[in-house]
């Protein structure tokens, strides 16, 4: 699996690799029900696998991870850093029901995903991946942004509405609020509904389609690492059955203020191989990430 080495006692295990078996979508989520269909699965195609090696097959490109994002504007998706990290080019599905390519995940190549006449055919793709600049793929919680540029929109995909960047501190404002006077938010993604390791602590995962899902969730605070301080560069959101939350597969999945498509995290990390507990999710709202994620968000 494509998986965060542990950091403090934190594993990353929002990505999923397209080697696992088959995913559902949000843990504890109920269809999105075309709430949000500015938010898409993309699929990260290289030239190489995770080990660095060659995997290049007839000049192909290969699919090699998933992840969830949400289109801000008419060429730009947004998603984790860890998700665009390494790619060489992305393809990106907006369907809630996306068995047909989950079936064929091991079959999938680039040239396929943006050949319009294949049964295949992605809804956009773009050969430009982008982690935030100060991205580090050993400390990856730091600036886990990415963006998606200089996207292709297949012929016939539009969009009523596009997500919206939040304004600048919100998340210290809410945090600063009264618990009961607190926005809602709903989190959506491709991700998995459930992650079972089997005795060896290898993944098993559950089994189901690639459906968008939607979930709730509370805030509780910055994420703290390892007993120490809290680093603010990330938000936490519960994750159980009353709530809802995120697991393998949603990486770069928004979380919106509830209600609205303005959107405030993109998720991260969770804290165990189960998706148990709490969601990691990377605050979008500093001066630093608004300052740049402005420069490709029109």
């Amino acid at each position: 699996m494509r998986m965060r080495t542990p950091l403090a006692a934190v594993a990353g295990i929002a990505a999923v690799a397209l080697t696992a078996g088959p995913a559902a979508a949000v843990k504890y989520g109920e269809p999105d029900a075309g709430e949000h269909p500015h938010v898409g699965l993309m699929i990260a195609y290289t030239w190489t696998d995770a080990n660095g090696d060659d995997v290049q097959i007839d000049d192909e490109l290969r699919a090699s991870w998933r992840c969830s994002g949400t289109q801000m504007d008419e060429d730009t998706f947004l998603t984790a850093g860890h998700c665009t990290y390494g790619a060489d080019a992305v393809a990106i599905w907006f369907g809630e029901d996306l068995r047909d390519v989950q079936a064929a995940r091991e079959f999938v190549v680039f040239a396929d995903a943006i050949d319009q006449d294949s049964e295949l055919a992605a809804d956009a793709w773009s050969y430009e991946a982008v982690s935030h600049p100060e991205y580090d793929d050993a400390l990856f919680y730091l600036h886990d942004v990415g963006i998606v540029d200089d996207v292709t929109l297949a012929p016939g995909v539009t969009f009523e509405t596009y997500g919206q960047l939040p304004d600048l501190g919100y998340w210290d404002a809410q945090l600063a609020t009264r618990k009961n006077a607190r926005d809602s938010y709903t989190t959506v993604g491709y991700g998995l509904q459930w992650s079972m390791p089997d005795s060896q602590g290898q993944g098993r995962l559950s089994q189901g389609d690639w459906t968008r899902l939607k979930a709730g969730g509370e805030l509780i605070g910055y994420r703290q690492f390892g007993g120490g301080t809290a680093n603010d560069a990330y938000v936490v959101l519960t994750s159980n059955a009353h709530t809802g939350g995120t697991c393998s597969g949603d990486s770069g999945g928004p979380t919106f203020i509830a209600g609205t498509d303005t959107v405030v995290t993109v998720t991260s990390f969770g804290v165990n191989t189960t998706c148990a507990g709490t969601s990691g999710l990377y605050r979008i709202d500093t001066a630093d990430d608004l300052a740049w994620l402005g420069q490709f968000i029109d």
